[in-house]
């Protein structure tokens, strides 16, 4: 059923993005059924730029080019989807790793558009653990700051990201000031990002259930 919900969702997004040539792409589960959506439509498009190496794989294997996004500047649209999402349409991202470029690629864009099933929508945030981007030789220092905020993080075994650095997950973060802790922990220092998109929230959210796809957008 959940498959289904990040399908549908997926589907949900596809008029949002009919009249633009160049597509910001992000990571994880359900945006792999959005890419999938995109094969049928893609001669419409003149490239995409891509959060992460596993998305510029299936983006390539439909045939769709990879574009540079310091040669393509500001894009028009961005669609990706969250780990949590709260009434504000912040949201928690990074489940899959890559953070930093979701958020470099969010920042850089007109309108960002977060696909999900109606699972992710939290009246507080924090309940998925909280991923953070780590120059690996910060990791001991930056442990113990975040230690401070309150939370409990956890080194991700096993994973390095896109760029080559660690993530700290952090468990039992409970986030009732999403911006300040964004910033609290972005001036970190050994920090790349933390996962918390409240600087640049999502415009709209496409949330999936039984019922129907519901948008969500601020002052709605």
């Amino acid at each position: 059923m959940q498959e289904h919900l990040k399908r549908q969702a997926a589907e949900a997004s596809i008029e949002y993005i009919q009249h633009y040539k160049i597509l910001g792409v992000g990571t994880g589960s359900t945006v792999n059924h959005f890419i999938d959506l995109l094969e049928p439509i893609k001669d419409q498009f003149e490239g995409a730029v891509s959060s992460s190496e596993a998305s510029t794989e299936k983006l390539l294997a439909i045939g769709i080019p990879i574009l540079d996004l310091n040669s393509v500047g500001m894009l028009d649209v961005y669609v990706d989807g969250a780990d949590e999402i709260n009434s504000n349409l912040e949201l928690i991202k990074g489940g899959g790793g890559a953070l930093t470029r979701e958020k470099i690629i969010a920042a850089s864009s007109k309108v960002f558009i977060c696909i999900a099933d109606q699972s992710k929508l939290v009246s507080c945030l924090g309940k998925f653990p909280l991923p953070v981007e780590v120059i690996p030789m910060a990791q001991h220092y930056v442990t113990e700051k975040l230690t401070k905020l309150g939370g409990r993080p956890a080194y991700r075994e096993g994973f390095i990201t896109d760029n080559g650095n660690i993530i700290l997950d952090i468990h039992e973060l409970e986030i009732n000031e999403p911006l300040k802790i964004e910033h609290s922990i972005n001036n970190i220092t050994g920090v790349v990002t933390v996962g918390l998109f409240a600087e640049r929230s999502a415009d709209v959210v496409l949330l999936a259930s039984p019922e129907g796809t519901k948008t969500l957008s601020l002052g709605t």
